[in-house]
């Protein structure tokens, strides 16, 4: 069953400690025949200055995939498995599976590649030949690291003790000797490539396995006392020895050997080292270390994939031996793979996939990490301290690049063969065995959707179905169901609603298993939907809370949908008819739009039964908000692939078709008339004549152009209840507008929907509390008016800068002129000039009035902008509009 757990995969208890069960098999891989038999090659052919660039790239991305390691590990209790164990437990099966699957055949194939390396390295310092010897001295070293795979880690670790013994000396021995004749000159000789050699990524790839086996230490996960402890702190430090020791290693090489001996001479190496035989039994030890370490790897993915049961074939593996639990079949499974491949001899067509497969396996590891940290989940808390989620982004992608400048073809067939997996266990019906973060990302991308969607303004074009289904019969659910999935139409959600009416401790229980129930019945209809099951003492108090109260954000329940009250079981306990159309005037009242479903079992299992391209969808059209819903839930319904291939007529009355383009809002059904529509009406002459003249029929198709909905227009000049029945008794379903009036659903024509329905298939009642505008432009709605409205604010500012600077050149003149008055005043009597001086004066006095009547009606005008824009909405969201307007200098405000 779902969320069963797996606790005893890699429950025993681990021996091994940070340097036994992680540092040396992480640095005996890293430390492997690329060290000792290409690092001069890549610094002859690349320069010292390009090949410590190689260096720096190929350990960027081991750094990088060291922290999202430490994060990861440290954030919860590793168990046997590695990389798989943690990719699985963070991206989910799919891809923990397919990166187990793909990381177990790349170290089994690993081996071989090692042995064989081994056996050419070997082979020449024999006194004979032979073209069979490499493979036949790799196949006994590879039966020898399968006698010590077999007997377990412990013994393997013992004798990886020995093999990091003769590395060392073999370092040792070549930093003394390269020490002693290294020379400026021939560093400055090679620090710059020739013209000749190949370029940064062809040798970046001869380096790139260098960097490769990093991770071997957390193929032991299980196997340790500490793992929380012991693989962040192992692997940062066979990383970090590692770079120490390829920097060192390409610098004394450029310094103690010419670039055309470093190319031409593999053994370069051992040419600068003090003694040149613990060089060859150096690189003799990395081989055989790289294999050993592989061998206990892959044996360990295979048990901890085969515990987990993903693959039913592989059940076989997970049982071990000993008090360790040692993967004795695995090691086995493992060795018939590399005995296959050390058979065929020729690798290079294998080496670079199986490269990439570790490549990706770092890649998706960074990944992992990454995705944990940005679901922000609160049981994301690492005790890794240095992490930080874009470092391991940066990871990801680094792998990423690098591999497709690796290799093209390899990179696509190994994500190809990941793809493959991942899309077979996507497919494969089976238990979820354990949490993984994919649900915390998404509940975290819910989260940052309705803040930005709630950010957004509302327009008619964004409306969906959010619907409520109100159920209680559990024969009649299954219809009401696979109903609300088709008015989904791929864009709404549906919630199945139960009221359970009563008080007390015991239903908390019945709640529980009401739900359960729900969700199993969901589940065996296959629809995607949500269950709810309410407990109230009213059921009426619960539907008025339910609808006001349901949904997040911007995400708020829109649709009403329930069954046809009927004898019998109802959609609530006790309920009768006339608390059924109070409880729907209750959500109609709150601005819910409802749809009453009337299907029968014959008529539904009549209804699936006819193949979809027979299908037809009748809709009766009055004009208005619930025709024009009516219309939009039939559409949505041909979005369905069962109904695809439906056909939709539109059935309306000459003389009744309503206003068909331009939005109208439903009328409550209180308001309604007593007497509306009770009765048919008589055709108007001017209607009539055929379809191409009809002027209903031209208005209604071209709306329905205007809409993009394709639908059959059928213009009647009346229809009672029997002329109903007869046009739309051989519909698939049956679209029909109601009302509610005095307890009793009726149709608009005001007669009781009982008789209407009677002769009818399959009939969604519907009555409308929005108006659905179906040709809802961009421009149109509450952002064509607070762009309004902001432009009308922003004038308004404008007008009222410039009046106030009229305002104040006005004063200033006004001032000037008083002054001069009251001096011609003071002086020698002029009264000619006097008398001119006061007429400006007056004319003065009379502009600045004018200017503060401007002024005022400015600020009046500015006040009424501000006040509908408030009413919008529109300060709070773009703020304060003065400092957006643009003005020149000319029309700056004083």
């Amino acid at each position: 069953m779902k969320g069963a757990s797996t606790k005893n995969t890699g429950a025993r208890a681990g021996t091994l400690g940070t340097f036994a069960g992680v540092f040396t098999p992480s640095i005996l891989t890293i430390l492997g025949i690329i060290l000792f038999m290409r690092l001069g090659y890549v610094v002859g052919n690349a320069g010292l200055v390009k090949a410590l660039g190689i260096i720096f790239v190929a350990n960027v991305i081991s750094v990088l995939t060291t922290f999202s390691l430490s994060a990861v590990s440290t954030n919860l209790k590793v168990r046997g498995g590695g990389d798989y164990y943690l990719i699985s437990r963070t991206l989910g099966v799919e891809f923990g599976g397919a990166i187990g699957v793909v990381l177990f055949l790349a170290q089994s194939v690993s081996i071989a590649f090692y042995c064989i390396g081994f056996g050419e390295v070997l082979s020449p310092m024999l006194p004979f030949s032979s073209p069979w010897l490499p493979r036949a001295i790799a196949a006994l070293a590879a039966g020898l690291l399968f006698f010590l795979s077999w007997l377990g880690a412990d013994v393997a670790t013992r004798f990886q003790y020995a093999v990091m013994a003769i590395l060392a000396c073999a370092l040792l021995s070549f930093y003394v000797g390269a020490w002693g004749a290294w020379s400026p000159e021939l560093v400055a000789g090679n620090l710059w490539s020739s013209g000749s050699s190949p370029d940064f990524w062809v040798l970046f790839a001869i380096f790139f396995p260098a960097a490769c086996g990093f991770t071997q230490g957390v193929s032991m996960s299980g196997d340790l006392k500490d793992p929380g402890r012991s693989l962040p702190l192992g692997t940062f430090a066979a990383v970090g020895l590692s770079v120490v020791v390829y920097v060192s290693a390409a610098v004394l090489l450029a310094g103690t050997q010419p670039g055309g001996v470093l190319v031409g001479d593999y053994a370069s190496m051992r040419h600068s080292a003090a003694i040149g035989l613990l060089v060859d039994a150096g690189v003799i030890a990395a081989t055989l270390s790289s294999a050993m370490a592989s061998f206990l790897g892959a044996p360990r993915i295979l048990q901890s994939m085969a515990k987990d049961r993903i693959f039913p074939f592989l059940r076989f593996f997970a049982r071990g031996s000993g008090p360790a639990d040692n993967p004795r079949r695995g090691v086995a499974f493992s060795a018939v793979i590399a005995f296959a491949t050390i058979s065929l001899g020729d690798l290079n067509l294998v080496a670079p996939v199986v490269s990439m497969f570790f490549l990706l396996s770092y890649g998706l590891l960074n990944y992992a990490t990454y995705y944990e940290a940005h679901a922000a989940s609160p049981s994301f808390r690492p005790r890794f301290r240095l992490f930080n989620e874009k470092l391991s982004l940066t990871g990801a992608l680094a792998c990423l690049v690098a591999m497709f400048a690796i290799d093209l073809v390899s990179a696509a067939l190994a994500i190809a063969v990941l793809f493959a997996v991942y899309q077979y266990l996507g497919r494969i019906d089976m238990p979820e065995r354990w949490a993984d973060g994919r649900r915390s990302f998404h509940l975290q991308q819910v989260r940052t959707h309705l803040l930005a969607a709630a950010a957004e303004v509302e327009h008619p074009r964004d409306w969906r179905p959010q619907m409520l289904a109100f159920t209680g019969d559990s024969e009649r659910r299954k219809h009401l169901l696979h109903f609300c999935s088709l008015l989904e139409g791929g864009s709404g959600m549906t919630t199945v609603v139960r009221i359970l009416e009563g008080t007390g401790v015991t239903m908390l229980k019945d709640r529980e298993e009401a739900e359960a129930s729900l969700r199993d019945e969901i589940d065996a209809k296959g629809v995607k939907m949500f269950p709810l099951v309410v407990v109230s003492p009213d059921s009426r108090d619960a539907v008025q809370v339910l609808v006001q109260s349901f949904g997040v954000g911007p995400v708020k329940v829109n649709t009403v949908v329930t069954n046809r009250l009927e004898e019998g079981p109802s959609w609530m306990s006790g309920l009768r008819e006339k608390n059924y159309s109070l409880y729907l005037r209750t959500a109609f009242r709150l601005g819910c739009n409802l749809v009453i479903l009337d299907a029968g079992h014959e008529e539904w299992t009549a209804l699936e039964e006819r193949p979809s391209a027979e299908r037809r969808i009748d809709v009766w059209w009055r004009g208005g908000a619930t025709s024009r819903l009516m219309l939009l839930l039939a559409y949505l319904m041909t979005r369905s692939a069962p109904w695809e291939d439906a056909k939709i007529r539109m059935l309306a009355l000459e003389n009744e078709a309503g206003d068909s383009t331009g939005p109208s809002m439903a009328h409550p059904p209180e308001a309604l008339p007593r007497d509306a529509d009770a009765g048919l009406t008589e055709p108007s002459s001017e209607g009539k004549g055929s379809p191409e003249t009809n002027p209903v029929v031209a208005r209604l198709n071209e709306m329905l152009e205007d809409v993009r909905i394709d639908a059959e227009v059928k213009v009647l000049p009346e229809a009672g209840r029997k002329d109903m029945a007869e046009l739309s008794r051989d519909a698939s379903l049956v679209f029909m507008p109601f009302r509610i009036r005095e307890g009793e659903a009726l149709s608009v024509s005001g007669l009781k929907m009982d008789e209407v329905l009677k002769g009818l298939g399959v009939v969604a009642m519907v009555m409308a509390a929005e108006d659905i505008d179906l040709e809802a432009e961009p421009e149109e709605g509450r952002q064509a008016e607070m762009a309004c409205a902001w432009d009308e604010l922003q004038k308004a500012g404008k007008r009222l800068s410039k009046a106030r600077r009229e305002l104040d050149a006005a004063s200033g003149e006004a001032e000037k002129l008083r002054n001069s008055y009251r001096e011609a005043q003071s002086g020698p009597e002029r009264r000619d000039e006097l008398e001119k001086i006061g007429e400006s004066l007056e004319q003065g006095e009379q502009l600045l009035e004018q200017a503060h009547r401007k002024v005022a009606k400015a600020e009046a005008k500015e006040r009424e902008a501000v006040h509908d824009s408030e009413e919008l909405g529109l300060r709070q969201q773009c703020g304060d509009p003065e400092g957006a307007v643009g003005e020149s200098e000319d029309d700056r405000p004083a």
